[in-house]
């Protein structure tokens, strides 16, 4: 097990030291004050109900301060991130992280776009290992994050500001450009990526026409060299070139004139690949709060029951 951010189980750890230094080292107000002289007291404390009484006292003592340690270490080792421990992602097929790059090509008020930002703006709520990213046709509106809250503010927020006005003279748009954009969105992108990688595109198809940056040819290998898969949902008619761009690198294409949700849902259940990975592979940690939130929870559960129980 690893800890993504020690500074907090530092933290945690100094703060427990100062509260147990305090009950030890302060004087109680019980030890202060004079305490009346009692008759028999011998023989009171010798009696079986008495001994059974000073046995459930001093045992629920002991397992209430056991399990308040507990639930406060728990709670530190999740606050800090852990990695390496067993976790539900991990044991599941997607356990592999992943980036995910959402490229749109067009206001965000047209019905296609419209639709594709309202999907995610849910769907990242329902994200745990994954990044997410948003690309605009001229803006990187938001950068591969695992910030859920922000990214899904972004998505259903994105408005008249989502496509930036450009007034350069020979400033031609085009779906391909947009994409190598897109792929750039990726860190260490010109290098072989180390967890899986995927573009979801949304926007009409490339048009030959239209002089570029990149043509289609020089994105398919900039996606093969960087190990992305490209998913293309197509406004408007289409001359296969994007479809076929998707088909290369292990995506799917679709048409945005039927239902736009359903062929997101239908590429999200169908991710890239897991990244094959060696001994000089570095992957980044999955974090597994799992096994100390459970154990967070049961120790609780046990002190909230804990009266019943002793009776």
């Amino acid at each position: 097990m690893d800890l993504t951010w020690w500074v907090v189980a530092i933290t945690g750890c100094v703060a427990l030291a100062i509260c147990i230094a305090a009950v030890l080292f302060r004087p109680m107000d019980a030890e202060r004050r004079q305490l009346r002289p009692l008759a028999n007291v011998g023989r009171l404390t010798t009696l079986p109900e008495y001994v059974r009484a000073a046995r459930i006292r001093s045992s629920s003592m002991i397992v209430a301060m056991v399990l308040l340690v507990v639930i406060f270490a728990a709670a530190v080792i999740a606050a800090a991130r852990p990695t390496g421990l067993p976790s539900a992602a991990g044991t599941s097929g997607t356990g592999q992280p992943e980036d995910v790059m959402l490229c749109v090509d067009g206001p965000a008020t047209e019905p296609a776009p419209n639709a594709a930002l309202r999907y995610f703006a849910d769907r990242v709520k329902t994200f745990s290992t994954e990044r997410i990213g948003l690309t605009s046709p001229n803006r990187r509106v938001v950068p591969l994050t695992r910030d859920y809250q922000y990214a899904a503010a972004q998505f259903a927020g994105a408005g008249d500001g989502f496509v930036a006005p450009v007034s350069y003279v020979d400033y031609t748009p085009g779906a391909e450009d947009l994409l190598a954009m897109c792929l750039t969105g990726f860190p260490a992108f010109d290098q072989a990526p180390a967890q899986r990688r995927s573009v979801i595109y949304v926007g009409p198809d490339a048009d030959g026409s239209k002089p570029g940056l990149f043509t289609a040819s020089r994105v398919t290998e900039l996606a093969r060299t960087t190990g992305v898969q490209v998913n293309v949902v197509l406004t408007g008619s289409g001359n296969g070139t994007l479809a076929a761009l998707a088909r290369d690198t292990g995506g799917r294409a679709f048409s945005a004139d039927a239902d736009v949700p359903a062929h997101l849902a239908e590429i999200r259940a169908n991710p890239p690949a897991a990244v094959p990975t060696d001994d000089t592979t570095a992957l980044k940690p999955t974090e597994s709060p799992d096994v100390p939130l459970i154990v967070a929870l049961l120790a609780a559960l046990i002190l909230a029951a804990w009266p019943v129980v002793r009776r």
